[in-house]
């Protein structure tokens, strides 16, 4: 038997997240099972001479793997998504990269390395079902890390969210907020690779400088600013083609009235009003998204998921070849996932973050 430590959620959260809407358990996971059967209904057909309906069975093996977490994805989604996602008492919902020790999965073997939507665990069975391996010609001198981060999820959605909902081009100036996060210090450097002006928004001077790092042409300190408007007229005079949101709240209004005509929207994110308590109003962007004619899109990078191999690879190709940087934060020992989750949501975070067990 192999015990697990988990982090549940006891409580759903009300405002900002607090140390006691968590609960460090422990739990005896059993052995992975080796050729037990399961049953599913696959199909049905209509017999009409006798007119009665012939249920089809799939009988498969369940084939199981004992996981055990290498690193631990913190990510802004987990805040709303448990509202709706999760009951009280459930395992802390998020992705991991976790290590095969134990296999009856051929598919799976000892020693391989996956990505698992297990949750805050630091060990899990699995029937394979819900992992993803790690591409086979992973690099060595690559932390296995960046599977949740700049070529994981954060990245494709960056990938997607550019050349899917954007339809970004060459010579087209893109503005996008929390620029120093997972996901948009990718987008950035994605627009540069395709010959675009780049502007960040961030909410310090040590992440404007890493946007500057980066190859952003502009970058400004959104809290210091007197002036969002005026910050973002002096960042791109003649203003924005394309817009990438990860904020959402009152700072978006101010942005859309600086798009151009025929502009272009993608929302990914609304991390500005997660922890409300109550939701926030107005002031509303329909007049201008009316006169500017501009189209919106929210998008997650699950809907191009039958993408993500070649994606990965492109991903990993830039990274490779020096056009794609990135910066982890990393906090180390699963005994703090609540405070590495909650120091997230505070924008402590430069680049991904991560707890490594």
């Amino acid at each position: 038997m192999v015990q697990a430590k988990t982090w549940v959620l006891i409580k759903h959260f009300d405002g900002f997240p607090k140390n006691s809407n968590f609960e460090l358990k422990v739990e005896e996971l059993p052995e992975p099972k080796d050729g037990g059967r399961k049953m599913s209904m696959s199909d049905s057909t209509f017999n009409e001479p006798s007119c009665t309906y012939i249920l089809l069975f799939r009988i498969s093996f369940v084939l199981e793997v004992l996981l055990e977490a290498v690193f631990l994805s913190v990510d802004p989604y987990m805040r709303p998504f448990s509202a709706f996602r999760m009951k009280e008492g459930d395992v802390m919902i998020g992705t991991q990269v976790a290590k095969v020790i134990q296999s009856k999965n051929p598919a799976f073997p000892v020693g391989s390395h996956v990505v698992s939507r297990s949750g805050w665990r630091t060990h899990s069975v699995s029937d394979g079902t819900d992992l993803v391996p790690v591409m086979p010609e992973w690099p060595q001198d690559v932390s296995l890390s960046l599977a949740l981060g700049s070529i994981g999820m954060p990245g494709l959605t960056a990938l997607y969210g550019i050349e899917e909902v954007l339809g970004l081009q060459k010579g087209e100036t893109l503005l996008v907020n929390a620029a120093a996060g997972a996901v948009g210090s990718v987008v950035g450097q994605i627009a540069k690779i395709k010959g675009c002006k780049v502007v960040g928004s961030a909410g310090s001077d040590a992440k404007v400088a890493f946007l500057k790092e980066l190859g952003f042409d502009e970058a400004f300190n959104y809290k210091t600013v007197d002036s969002l408007e005026e910050a973002l007229k002096k960042a791109s005079p003649e203003g924005y083609d394309c817009f990438f949101e990860n904020v959402g709240g009152a700072s978006s209004s101010v942005t859309l009235q600086q798009m151009k005509d025929f502009g272009r929207i993608a929302v990914c994110g609304t991390i500005s009003t997660y922890n409300d308590t109550n939701p926030q109003t107005g002031p509303y962007p329909h007049f201008a998204m009316i006169v500017k004619q501009l189209k919106m899109e929210g998008f997650m990078q699950s809907r191009w998921e039958h993408k993500h191999p070649e994606s990965i690879k492109r991903l990993m190709g830039w990274l490779k070849e020096g056009k794609l940087q990135f910066r982890e934060h990393i906090t180390k020992g699963f005994e703090n996932m609540p405070a590495a989750f909650m120091g997230l949501l505070q924008g402590e975070n430069i680049g991904k973050a991560v707890v490594a067990v």
